[in-house]
């Protein structure tokens, strides 16, 4: 099937139907780029992508496709991948959500990763990735009549915003290391292809947690197991995980994770379509068109030496992050650096904005506030203290009576 280049998208070669055919396998995908948030560690895509009917493949223990999944050394791959996202996460009052709120720069053109990826948390979106070893990735999220791009290439990465032509700039992460902080390259950009999505899972994999594999599916044209995994623990909220596995090179092609409380899927990451070629050496080349406008990151020179030293103290006054609990049933807890911070309802106090947005509990912590989404729970206390993990309710206050 064709697809059609967004019309303001330059013709680099990324959408050309001729790409190399091949059986290479698919490498770790680590474009840089950040979700903000919580559910930026839940982020995934739809399920309705697998192809009808169950292939006849040789017998595997869980344990063995475990292992071939984390030996695979696959480094090629060019495809289309399909997200939808079903968080549940709540509304702020005038109809701006927690997702708006984590974009930041969302609608100001402002090219960079973290404020345009951070619309990934709700809805479904489609995106065109391509990866040729660890030093060139690209990943474009294709909308009506325009693309977002952020391209990898050795040291250099860029973002692109076809819809205003606005760029942005930054030298990788290994070449910032190396004492060149013209520019800082932005986060991974985990959890958008089943594979990271898959890494993720497959990491809480423990004794507290049940493996199996549970049949074949086709997944964009090829033959796949299906590995299941699900909490033993009652406290979670994710209710199981599924991902397939190419049953040739090992690389999950499909990852959905449903919440214990049912209904679709909150999270699902598939491709459409993948080819383990050689991607053209095109895609991954990037000169900012004629007009645009390009922002540089990184420690701009300018930035006061009183402005970053006021940063540092602020981090150094946040709490450790202490984990309580184990597995599947573990709540993060943090300590605000001074309680709540003041005027957060515009009037009102913030326990009573709080209330608005989630529902008042009390312990023997004392009282607070849990804010609620399909996957991730967090309980504010009134004190300031931040309780949250991908546990219900009640766990999240035995959490704050046990850390009392």
């Amino acid at each position: 099937m064709a697809r059609i280049r967004p019309t303001q998208v330059a013709d680099d070669g990324f959408w050309d139907e001729d790409r190399p055919k091949g059986r290479r396998k698919a490498v770790r995908y680590a474009a840089p780029v950040a979700v903000a948030g919580i559910a930026a560690a839940t982020i995934g895509l739809v399920p309705a992508l697998a192809s009808t009917g169950s292939p006849d493949l040789p017998k595997i223990t869980a344990e063995e496709l475990i292992s071939k999944i984390a030996a695979s050394d696959a480094e090629q791959l060019s495809g289309s991948v399909k997200i939808t996202t079903d968080l549940g996460i709540p509304s702020l009052p005038g109809g701006v959500s927690l997702g708006d709120l984590a974009g930041g720069q969302q609608g100001k053109g402002d090219a960079a990763p973290e404020s345009k990826l951070a619309e990934l948390v709700s809805g479904s979106h489609t995106l065109r990735v391509a990866a040729d070893g660890p030093e060139r990735q690209r990943v474009s999220i294709i909308e009506k009549a325009a693309e977002y791009s952020v391209i990898h290439n050795g040291d250099e990465v860029w973002a692109y915003n076809s819809a205003d032509n606005s760029v942005y700039h930054a030298k990788s992460p290994e070449k910032a290391a190396k004492g060149d902080h013209r520019g800082e390259a932005p986060e991974d950009l985990s959890g958008l292809t089943p594979r990271e999505a898959a890494k993720k899972a497959l990491a809480a994999v423990d004794d507290t947690t049940q493996v199996k594999v549970d049949g074949t599916a086709r997944v964009a044209g090829r033959d796949a197991y299906q590995l299941l995994i699900r909490p033993k623990q009652n406290d979670s909220t994710v209710g199981s995980i599924r991902i397939a596995v190419d049953a040739h090179n090992w690389v999950p092609l499909k990852f959905t994770l449903e919440p214990k409380s049912g209904g679709k899927a909150a999270i699902d990451v598939a491709f459409t379509e993948v080819d383990f070629g050689k991607p053209k050496a095109s895609a991954f080349r990037f000169t900012p068109p004629k007009g645009a406008k390009v922002t540089e990151e990184g420690r701009a020179e300018h930035k006061a030496k009183g402005e970053e030293k006021a940063k540092e103290k602020g981090l150094r006054e946040l709490s450790k992050l202490n984990v309580i609990g184990k597995g599947w049933d573990s709540v993060a807890r943090l300590d605000l650096p001074g309680g709540l911070p003041a005027g957060a309802s515009g009037g009102g106090g913030p326990s009573e904005f709080l209330g608005g947005l989630g529902k008042k509990v009390k312990g023997d912590f004392g009282s607070g506030t849990v804010l609620s989404t399909r996957l991730v729970n967090a309980l504010i206390t009134d004190d300031g203290k931040v309780f949250v993990g991908a546990v219900d309710k009640s766990a999240l206050i035995d959490a704050a009576d046990a850390a009392k």
